[in-house]
């Protein structure tokens, strides 16, 4: 097998918020771990100044010396690979829906819960995934709990037949209840950032807002300037939501150039990837024909790595199929276990917070294991190898 000398990767992050200098410090993190578990060299160069998106060079390779010093002689020959990566994030379209005063935030986000309901997509993930669909009723029916007890100590002094008078102070009571006590503890669960990230899966799914169909618009010229880089292999990986905006991205960039990828090794890997929570929604139509595009485009290898203990992904659903392309070929599925790549106690400590399970596809980890997010887009093996369990994912 030849090992990647060059590689060019287009990254794109989940719904947080951080901007491409705060994801590239934790890809950085999370590198050296993988290199100290795997034993490989690396240096994670600085961010190029002016570039758009983000990129900086990643580079690794065998450490002859430390072989030679363990008796196993130089291996592979001092392989390295050049990774450029650019951080495609959406960090502007975050800010973009968390802006506002909590009370705008919270009915924009039951607004956004009702256009979900009408348009079918809590239906699709009850049918598909279940847990997905607990995990889009939870922020919602805790606030909506939460507004109901309000409520209820408002006007508590009325249920217990006082004078109506007595409201005057049961409702500031009220009021510091829901401000000072639900929201900071609804914050433990990232309630209002949860809200955020339906407002957009329902903007990526109607395509009905100018600004973000402009910023994508924007995305997929800048992403273009990127592949005229030569390389030996192009990864482009999404995580989350980031996978609904790259399926936009690069559809688009297929719609206007059906053959940019023609003589190109194109993986596209989508980590917990969450583009059916857009496409399950009826008016989807648009992300449903770019995911259709991707894939059948021969150029384009696509791997789906799903999780059977993340609760926010759509473990073992055949997303091409369900998007409506059953004739088309289907991305390839890497089931992985967050608790094969983590030490026991590791695994303990975050096994309870589904978002902290949820960016382990992203993240370092402590053994080695099936996946590894760092050597799929800097290491010296091409990224296919990962969907085969039977494949080394280091020379010998």
């Amino acid at each position: 097998m030849k090992l990647i000398e060059k590689r060019v990767v287009l990254h794109f992050p989940g719904f947080e918020p951080l901007d491409g200098v705060a994801h590239r410090a934790r890809y950085e993190r999370s590198a050296r771990q993988s290199a100290a578990v795997w034993g490989y060299s690396l240096e994670t160069g600085a961010p190029e100044a002016g570039s758009d998106p983000l990129s900086f060079l990643v580079t690794t390779g065998e450490r002859g010396a430390d072989k030679a010093a363990a008796g196993e002689g130089t291996g592979s020959s001092g392989w390295q690979t050049k990774s450029r990566i650019h951080m495609v994030d959406h960090d502007t379209l975050v800010r973009r829906l968390r802006a506002g005063n909590t009370l705008s935030q919270i009915m924009a986000g039951f607004r956004s819960c009702a256009e979900i309901m009408l348009e079918g997509g809590m239906r699709g993930y009850f049918r598909h995934a279940w847990r997905f669909g607990l995990f889009f009723l939870f922020p919602f029916v805790l606030t909506a709990l939460a507004i109901a007890l309000t409520a209820q100590i408002a006007i508590l002094p009325y249920a217990l037949g006082f004078s109506p008078w007595h409201m005057l102070w049961s409702g500031p009571l009220a009021l510091c209840f829901f401000i000072f006590a639900f929201l900071p503890f609804s914050e433990r669960f990232h309630t209002l950032h949860l809200f955020a990230d339906w407002k957009m899966a329902v903007a990526l799914g109607r395509m009905d807002r100018a600004d973000f169909n402009g910023w994508l618009e924007d995305r997929a010229t800048a992403v273009r300037k990127t592949l005229d880089e030569e390389a030996d292999e192009y990864v482009i990986s999404s995580h989350s939501m980031g996978s609904s905006v790259a399926a936009h991205v690069i559809g688009l960039l297929l719609e206007r150039e059906p053959e940019i990828f023609k003589g190109k090794r194109v993986v596209f890997a989508t980590l917990g990837s969450a583009i059916l929570q857009c496409a399950l929604m009826s008016s989807a139509t648009l992300l449903r024909a770019r995911v259709g595009l991707i894939a059948r485009c021969p150029d384009i290898s696509w791997l789906d790595v799903q999780c059977l203990t993340d609760s926010i992904n759509f473990y073992k659903v055949p997303v091409v199929a369900v998007s409506g392309h059953r004739d088309a070929p289907q991305a390839k599925m890497i089931l992985i276990r967050v608790k094969q790549m983590l030490t026991r106690e590791h695994y303990r400590k975050i096994r309870k917070d589904q978002l902290r399970v949820h960016r382990q596809y992203v993240l370092g980890l402590d053994l080695k294991a099936s996946f590894d997010f760092t050597l799929m887009t800097a290491g010296p093996m091409p990224a296919l190898v990962f969907a085969d369990p039977d494949e080394k994912r280091m020379p010998g």
